[in-house]
């Protein structure tokens, strides 16, 4: 009844079509129907309006301005004319009637609308304007129902899971302020309405468990001692001083958000759970807003302007998001082209005016919003690519104006990574093992986290991380969540992390300095009066800047926007005045304000650091104990983390762990565990009580390039049966075909039937069996053995074909073949340069594994180089990245001289030169992992 429609005629329809559907528009609309009427200069704009008159007389539907608005101002005319052209994928001389007309379709004066329009229809225009009064607030969103048993209501059922969990998590018995805490956490609930929130996330856990599914909230929930006993979160409330309000609070009055990480492989089924409980019509995942960056926009850009290929991919690749303008323009002149041209002007202009435009609406990774009704009443929604998948048109961050009960199920690889070496465990050591199982203050896990042995560990493994850990020295949970909090944007900008450590090093070596602010240490105190999270600054402005709990929470939200503007500026005066006029220097002021600009760059709560310091211990625990285990867990959990399997088996091999090579008669899909021939103990100085045997490592059939799991299943169903005798016996009774068997034969996984690899590819050769209804138990007929005399493969042609079938060699590291050419230069290896003096000069050369810039870095570039003796870390600062750029980014053999640093157990190498050594690698296929 609220509605009111207007009628677009089409130009080119008749005037007795005109005519009828007036008229139906009348009959269904009655007085709240109007036709449009659009002058845009176009030639037959009379036509149109000699059409449209003797209709709205004959039907009395009145006639309405309306001006078919694309763009803001004239002169964006190009611009619509592109995105019109990348929406179509069709060069822009080709879209013909498809672009518009002229440049009319923009905001337009009343001025000039005067001079178009006769003034009843502008006065019809306002009036259907006054009539839209619509607001947000006339939604109103319900949460589900139906978690509610019957006898209960939603507050006297979620008392009940808490209690039961409670008696769970505190089997002795729970603390009395424990007990308080629960009892004022559900008063509030109750207060605010939430308890159905709760009931929902607690039900989405609970049927992750009950299949296995490993799960553990994160962010602000750790602030909750009803979400610990519901068993969404893993953060015990008496072991920390987190505060229940940032999760909270009667002064936001907004629902709580609740993030869960679930396996990453598996949390497929737990969105299939939630759309089969409640429909897809009360059901739907949140959108996430992508918008152009200069490589797509170079890209998108120059295919509607008809570039060719060629200049138009060596341009993008020419940029990274870290570039200037004046870079782009070198990777102009580089690709061949001349910046004057015309063309390639129209083509810069337009990229930069992309940057930062919206491209398209995409499925986030996890929000998902559940409503007691019809979802499609409070929000616009639609399918998504994925069968069965509907999602949000609007961007997840835009769903707090509604309230929408949001719950991110998250996916989190390093949750399946621990979970399979839990099972792992089990089977190995024969009784169950939990993640709460793991030992917790292990003092031989902190001494490996302390010499940043953390390769492959959950959030400690970057390069950042590396290095402060030596520095920091964690020998507790709390440490681990100050290590995880403080390499990030906040601390960092704020310049908070040095005054931290050497307040740390003060307090080892028993100088403990006089809080310089007595009133802050209730914010300040566990953290040496040094603030390291977003809870604390927010802390700090409301004692020592007076705001208010209205002005806190502005400010939390300002901070909490990642990667976009929180317009955090506004706050900086408010800051500065407050702080002064009670007494606090402004250099403390300017740094706390240089906090929370880092903030609104990447917020990162104490709660959240809290959960994300849980699963690094038990991951570095797991490293420490069960390295093996831990490993062969990583690998059969790719893709995930941050280092690629050659590294992980690199390092598994450099900790005595034994890896054995993927073989069709002992290997599986995933990786699996095997007796060590012979045994080989952990490390006595890991292991309490009696010294366990670790297993060894067989790589799984998962790691071969280009091979089919669910040939893999056929194959290891047929083996069961019985051992393979032949490569034409594995042929005929898994039904490989000969792209199977010369698969597998590249990756050298034939060698128990066939020998070394030549021999493999020339008995794969001619093999398989393309016809699939062969059935397996038919009599095998051996074919003649004609296989001449083959050498096996030099050891470099191996390796090379090691890394293009596996993407790693169990041989010896390609470095080891080049040693000697290398030491011939007097360039080291990564162990040689550790005992080098700090300051001294020194080369190094190494497979490039991973290349970072962090927002922080100022322009520096992070390289990381491998041997067969381990790795070194490279320095480039931004001046030498300039200079010797494509040496930087484009190598994969990197030979590099420069001042070696050593300092408090980091060392790394600072870059004065940089040589392109690739050439040396040969057909070795390496990858690096770079800017992510």
């Amino acid at each position: 009844p609220d509605c009111t429609a207007l009628l677009i005629p089409r130009r080119d329809d008749a005037p007795e079509t005109l005519l009828a559907q007036a008229q139906w528009l009348r009959c269904t609309f009655g007085e709240r129907a109007a036709i449009a009427v659009e002058l845009l200069l176009y030639a037959d704009d009379s036509l149109l309006v000699e059409h449209l008159v003797p209709v709205a007389e004959q039907t009395g539907v009145p006639l309405v301005a309306a001006g078919d608005v694309l763009m803001h101002q004239r002169s964006r005319k190009a611009v619509q004319d592109t995105l019109t052209a990348i929406r179509l994928k069709t060069p822009l001389a080709d879209c013909g009637f498809a672009l518009a007309r002229n440049a009319e379709q923009h905001l337009r004066s009343r001025l000039r609308l005067a001079q178009l329009y006769r003034p009843e229809w502008l006065q019809a225009s306002v009036e259907i304007a006054a009539r839209c009064t619509f607001t947000l607030d006339e939604l109103r969103y319900e949460y589900p129902a139906e978690l509610v048993p019957e006898g209960h209501t939603p507050i006297s059922w979620l008392r009940v899971l808490t209690g039961i969990g409670l008696k769970e998590r505190y089997p002795q018995g729970a603390p009395t302020s424990v007990q308080t805490q629960i009892e004022r956490e559900l008063q509030l609930v109750e207060e605010l309405r939430y308890e159905a929130f709760f009931l929902t996330v607690h039900d989405v856990v609970r049927f992750a468990r009950g299949k296995g599914i490993l799960c553990q909230g994160r962010g602000s929930a750790a602030n909750s001692a009803v979400c610990y006993c519901l068993g969404i979160t893993e953060v015990d409330p008496t072991q920390t001083t987190l505060l229940f309000e940032r999760f909270i609070s009667r002064e936001r009055n907004e629902p709580p958000d609740i993030d869960v990480d679930f396996e990453h492989e598996r949390r497929e089924e737990v969105i299939q759970y939630i759309y089969g409980k409640y429909g897809i019509q009360r059901c739907a995942l949140a959108a996430a807003l992508s918008t152009y960056r200069t490589r797509g926009a170079v890209r998108d850009v120059g295919k509607v302007l008809g570039l060719d290929e060629g200049p138009i991919d060596a341009v993008a690749r020419s940029v990274h998001w870290f570039d200037s303008s004046e870079r782009l323009q070198r990777g102009l002149l580089e690709a061949g082209l001349d910046p004057q041209a015309m063309v390639v002007q129209q083509w810069m202009a337009l990229v930069t005016t992309l940057q930062g435009f919206p491209r398209h609406l995409s499925q986030h990774v996890g929000g998902f919003v559940i409503a007691r009704d019809k979802l499609s009443r409070l929000v616009p929604i639609e399918n998504a690519a994925m069968a069965d998948r509907r999602v949000i048109q609007w961007d997840k961050d835009d769903l707090e104006s509604l309230g929408l009960l949001k719950v991110d199920v998250l996916a989190l690889g390093m949750l399946s990574c621990i979970r399979r070496a839990l099972a792992f465990m089990t089977l190995w050591h024969g009784k169950p093992w939990r993640m709460q199982d793991i030992p917790r203050e292990d003092s031989a896990t902190y001494d490996m986290v302390c010499k940043a042995d953390t390769v492959g560990v959950f959030q400690i493994e970057s390069r950042a991380q590396m290095s402060m850990l030596p520095r920091l020295k964690p020998r507790t949970l709390y440490d681990l969540v100050i290590e995880v909090a403080i390499v990030r944007p906040g601390p960092i900008q704020g310049g908070m992390v040095h005054p931290y450590l050497k307040r740390r090093e003060a307090r080892a070596a028993g100088k403990v300095e006089p809080s310089k602010y007595p009133a802050l240490d209730a914010a300040l105190g566990r953290t040496l009066g040094v603030p390291i999270f977003q809870e604390q600054v927010m802390q700090i402005c409301s004692i020592a800047a007076g705001f208010t709990p209205g002005e806190a929470d502005q400010l939390r939200r300002a901070m909490a926007a990642w990667r976009r503007d929180g317009h955090v500026d506004q706050f900086e005066q408010r800051i500065k005045d407050g702080m002064a006029a009670r007494g606090y220097d402004a250099e403390f002021a300017d740094s706390i304000f240089k906090q929370i600009c880092g903030f609104g760059e990447y917020g990162f709560p104490e709660s959240h650091a809290y959960s994300f310091a849980l699963l690094a211990y038990v991951s570095s625990w797991l490293k420490c104990h069960e390295p093996a285990i831990f490993v062969a867990a990583l690998l059969n959990s790719q893709p995930m983390g941050f280092y690629a399997p050659s590294q992980l088996v690199q390092d598994a091999k450099r900790h005595g762990v034994e890896v054995r090579a993927v073989d069709v008669g002992a290997s599986d899909w995933d990786c699996t565990l095997e007796h060590p021939h012979p045994p080989t103990p952990v490390r006595p100085e890991l292991v309490e009580g009696p010294l366990r045997p670790q297993p060894a490592i067989r790589l799984g059939l998962r790691m071969v390039s280009g091979f089919a799991q669910d040939s893999a299943e056929r194959l290891m169903a047929a083996r069961r049966i019985s051992a393979f005798a032949s490569v034409d016996d594995l042929a005929r009774r898994v039904l490989l075909d000969s792209r199977d068997l010369q698969t597998l034969a590249h990756a050298d996984a034939l060698q128990s039937l066939a020998g070394h690899r030549r021999r493999q590819l020339w008995s794969a050769a001619g093999q398989g069996h393309p016809e699939k209804s062969l059935l397996a138990d038919a009599p095998i007929i051996e074919r003649p053995n004609e296989q001449p005399d083959l050498f096996e493969a030099p050891e470099g042609e191996a390796i090379a074909l090691d890394y293009a079938s596996t993407g790693l060699t169990l041989r010896r590291h390609p470095l080891a073949l080049l040693r000697e050419r290398i030491a011939r230069r007097g360039w080291k290896s990564s162990q040689q340069l550790a005992q080098l003096k700090d300051g001294a000069s020194a080369w190094a050369c190494g497979i490039v594994t991973m290349r970072q810039q962090p927002e922080t870095a100022k322009g520096v570039i992070f390289v990381t180089l491998e041997d067969e003796t381990g790795s070194v870390n490279i320095i480039v600062w931004r001046h030498v990245r300039e200079r010797q750029r494509p040496a930087l980014l484009r190598s994969r053999l990197l030979a590099v001289a420069g001042q070696w640093q050593s300092k408090d157990g980091t060392t790394h190498l600072i870059a004065r030169r940089l040589v392109d050594m690739t050439p040396w690698l040969g057909a070795v296929a390496t990858s690096s992992r770079d800017f992510h």
